[in-house]
């Protein structure tokens, strides 16, 4: 009978692509690592992996077992995680990601979970919700501060406020005072706009563009990119003006730049914590959570 030993030898060959490399990574000889992938196609009637040169890729049936096998490992971690923590202080580490462009919210919150439980750490990960949420979805993160859209089949939310976007410009195209503190979206037509893009799916780049096509004008822009800090440079160095959510100046400092609210528009930067749905949390996970209810207590979920 397949046991969890066997299971996570066949995810390790699947993963690394070759039996050397594999025994290698587990800390035993080839033979014996060989002689379990054997028993377990033997049980399962089955041939799990096809040569390609040097290296194995799996079979039909492989992918399935390996699919299977995946979850079983991963339900048994979190079983024991959530045992464990029964009788347990907390601590370990939280493995979470944010977007550049909302990571401002994130630092208060963890230095209070810090202060509440010295023996937490934390594992961080930037990058796009897109890429983000695809981190959830593998596990290799719990929780995910990111702005919206997003597709919410696969995960539960705790929404946050939303907030405004501005206009960045290089100070150096402002022709007009320093008492002018806004401007019309019609106004857009006049630059050369820099946007962020997730690297997949709809986000702030479509919600802009719409926005701007709502007001009768076809946005000209320049320059695409999930990074906001990259784009703040850009437009600190005059090659474009953007349009990014108000927060993300303050935890940027930015120079030879000038930032005017937008008119006309109803349009915000959505923002939530997002976790992979029926999926157990750490307690470490939970806590935070709780902190980020209670600072923002009035959003609607």
């Amino acid at each position: 009978m397949m046991d969890i030993k066997q299971l996570h030898y066949f995810c390790t060959v699947a993963e690394e692509g070759q039996v050397t490399k594999a025994a290698n990574k587990l800390h035993m000889a080839q033979p014996p690592l060989s002689q379990q992938m054997k028993k377990i196609q033997e049980e399962l009637d089955s041939n799990l992996f096809e040569k390609r040169g040097r290296s194995l890729e799996l079979t039909p049936a492989g992918k399935i077992l390996y699919k299977k096998a995946k979850k079983i490992l991963h339900d048994l971690e979190e079983t024991k995680i959530e045992v464990r923590e029964t009788k347990e202080e907390i601590r370990g580490v939280l493995s979470l990601g944010s977007n550049n462009s909302c990571f401002s919210y994130l630092p208060e919150q963890l230095k209070q979970l810090r202060l509440t439980y010295p023996k937490i750490s934390f594992h961080l990960r930037e990058g796009d919700t897109s890429f983000l949420a695809d981190s959830i979805i593998n596990r290799e993160i719990e929780l995910a501060l990111v702005r919206l859209p997003i597709d919410l089949d696969d995960f539960s939310i705790l929404r946050l406020p939303s907030e405004s976007y501005v206009l960045v410009l290089p100070d150096k195209w402002v022709n007009f005072g320093s008492d002018v503190q806004s401007i019309p979206m019609t106004e857009l037509k006049n630059f050369p706009l820099m946007l962020l893009h997730r690297l997949h799916g709809t986000g702030q780049f479509e919600v802009i563009v719409n926005e701007c096509r709502n007001h009768g004008i076809e946005p000209n822009i320049i320059c695409e990119s999930p990074d906001a800090s990259m784009l703040l440079s850009l437009a600190e160095n005059g090659v474009g003006a953007t349009i990014l959510p108000k927060s993300l100046l303050s935890s940027h400092p930015y120079q030879n730049i000038r930032v005017l609210e937008l008119e006309d528009t109803e349009v915000k930067a959505g923002l939530g914590i997002i976790w992979k749905r029926d999926h157990y949390l750490t307690k470490s996970a939970q806590h935070l959570l709780n902190l980020f209810k209670n600072a923002y207590p009035n959003t609607p979920s």
